[in-house]
């Protein structure tokens, strides 16, 4: 495998029983800032437990950091840091010495993982709070605290699972400019599983989203959003009219009251608005280029799928049906 991933899987699959988790899973996971997305149940869980070694695979394989997820799973931990979505937390215990704590469980010197807890803590704002016990903390000073522990051995590989879980608007930014600085300013990489599209895509510059143990895109955000490029209009006198006649021509339109995005085929997408607009007598009053939103660019590859859905939210915060994904095999973002 090539040293230039720092995840890397080869035809990986995991089977509990006859239920098939990951199925043939194929990573390429370059250093920097990378978002893992999907739906409940997509197998985004299991595929963390793997990278971690903590599980063993039914097949196929993979290198994080260099080293073997089936036989190396101890030093692959060493180098990684792991913020995980459920409470891992000790209540009775200060909070300096959790930290402390989880230092020693990866095999730190007591005395050298009470200085990093010190630093780590300050790091994530909780320098003045460190002797309070955890069981007394906010919900986004536990998540502050959990971060601390996942960087007290300065980990080369952050792995955070919903890390803004459950924090309001003052938290949820402060841990967002938090892991910002460990990916930009301590060249760490991190891989973040979030249900929150912004989250995601202010922290990361790529993607990797799975769907019922398959990997159906992997790439950079931006190179993923030309998939679907789309031409964004304002109209007056007749939207309905206008949507009506642009979709008899052949393009395809999405509409919210007198605004309509159509999917730019071409050049002559263009001339095909204005000539629908003439024809229907229909002002057009902004027509420019659309800049979608990673959230955008989930609808559209969930839409693929045969989904019918009008947010990510509506999709990520519940469980999805049993549905046949074979059919994007041939039209696979990737």
């Amino acid at each position: 495998m090539s040293n230039e991933w720092i995840i890397e899987t080869n035809n990986l699959i995991k089977k509990y029983g006859e239920h098939v988790a990951l199925d043939e899973v194929n990573l390429s996971i370059k250093e920097g800032a990378t978002g893992l997305l999907g739906p409940n149940g997509a197998g985004k869980s299991t595929l963390i437990k793997t990278i971690l070694g903590l599980i063993s695979l039914t097949s196929g394989g993979g290198k994080v950091l260099g080293h073997d997820i089936a036989t190396e799973g101890q030093l692959i931990r060493q180098r990684i840091g792991y913020m995980p979505e459920y409470d891992c937390l000790i209540p009775e215990m200060e909070a300096i010495h959790q930290v402390r704590y989880a230092g020693e469980l990866i095999g730190m010197h007591p005395e050298a993982a009470l200085q990093r807890a010190h630093e780590t803590m300050e790091y994530v704002g909780l320098k003045d709070q460190r002797y309070r016990t955890v069981g007394t903390f906010s919900t986004g000073m536990e998540q502050a605290t959990k971060l601390a522990c996942s960087l007290v051995h300065d980990p080369d590989l952050l792995i955070c699972d919903e890390p803004t879980n459950g924090l309001d608007a003052t938290a949820r930014g402060f841990m967002l400019d938090t892991l910002f600085q460990v990916v930009k300013q301590g060249g760490r990489s991190i891989l973040m599983s979030s249900h929150l599209m912004d989250d995601v895509e202010r922290i990361c510059d790529r993607i990797v989203m799975i769907h019922k143990g398959q990997v159906i895109a992997q790439g950079r955000i931006e190179d993923l959003k030309a998939i679907d490029r789309e031409i964004e209009i304002s109209v007056w006198g007749g939207a309905s009219k206008m949507e009506q006649k642009l979709v008899d021509n052949g393009l395809n339109v999405r509409r919210t009251g007198r605004v309509m995005r159509i999917t730019r085929e071409d050049e002559s997408t263009y001339g095909g608005i204005l000539e629908a607009a003439a024809a229907t007598n229909v002002q057009v009053r902004k027509m420019e280029d659309y800049e979608p939103s990673l959230e955008d660019l989930f609808l559209v590859i969930m839409d693929r799928l045969g989904y019918s859905v009008k947010s990510s939210s509506d999709l990520l915060a519940s469980k999805t049906p049993a549905m046949d994904a074979a059919a994007l095999q041939g039209r696979r973002v990737a």
